[in-house]
């Protein structure tokens, strides 16, 4: 096997501003092993703080986005070895990630692999592409954060569903039920992600982490503590020189050039 065939996760910088990861463990459907999910930790981490990227795009390649966690890493592990793991924390640099983040999901995102596209900010999903968590069949949960965020993404009725029964959805039943943002054919999956990162990238990047930041807290806040962060944060970007430069290119009709400052 050559290095890019060991390697279980990708880093590639497609486009200006935009970094791509992409799972790469296709013997077994991009499964999430130990070393995996450290891997994508490091590179969520490295990639937050980075400057010069905008936006993230999340792939599990053209076939299959990820099937779930490592089952064989987990058959034989008793309940304070899987509490020792502390998921939570490696997990953290992707769930904080400051840049948007743009999952393009082809084929099968179960299990582990479902609570992973959940973390991004933009889904992107094939026509044959299904979402599933299918912990209950093997006697246990989803325990990175399925149950919290699919209730979130999809109400309570449609995750019980999920969550209980194991069974998976379409694209078109994730799209309706609010999971993914949009569906596209299969072989167009990528490249329409990728113009996507490409445009956010193009933005200002201090306003594009201030929304980012802000719907996600504003979800679990009430009505009006989410308004109070919203006012806050939007007059926090008019001392940004990015504001100046936005309204100035309106003004005169030309194409604003966006530096992050």
């Amino acid at each position: 096997m050559t290095d890019h065939d060991e390697c279980p996760v990708l880093l590639d910088r497609p486009e200006p501003g935009v970094a791509r990861l992409t799972l790469n463990r296709p013997r077994v459907n991009n499964a999430l092993s130990l070393e995996l999910q450290a891997l994508l930790s490091e590179h969520f981490l490295a990639l937050g703080n980075d400057p010069e990227i905008r936006c993230i795009l999340l792939t599990g390649g053209d076939t299959v986005f990820a099937a779930g966690g490592d089952i064989s890493s987990m058959a034989d592990t008793g309940a304070i070895d899987i509490y020792q793991r502390h998921t939570e924390r490696v997990w953290a640099p992707i769930q904080h990630c400051p840049k948007p983040v743009i999952a393009a999901i082809c084929g099968y995102a179960y299990g582990g692999g479902c609570e992973l596209a959940m973390h991004a900010d933009i889904l992107i999903a094939g026509e044959s592409a299904q979402f599933c968590q299918p912990e209950i069949r093997i006697g246990i949960m989803p325990g990175i954060g399925g149950t919290q965020r699919l209730v979130r993404a999809v109400g309570k009725a449609k995750a019980m569903q999920m969550a209980l029964t194991g069974k998976p959805i379409s694209a078109q039943d994730a799209w309706v039920g609010g999971l993914v943002s949009e569906i596209v054919p299969d072989d167009q999956v990528q490249a329409h992600a990728l113009s996507q990162a490409r445009l956010i990238a193009r933005m200002p990047p201090l306003a594009a982490e201030q929304i980012k930041e802000v719907i996600l807290a504003g979800m679990d806040a009430s009505l009006e503590a989410g308004l109070a962060l919203e006012r806050k944060a939007n007059a926090l970007l008019f001392a940004s020189n990015d504001q100046k430069e936005g309204m100035s290119a309106f003004i005169e009709k030309r194409k604003p050039r966006f530096q992050g400052d």
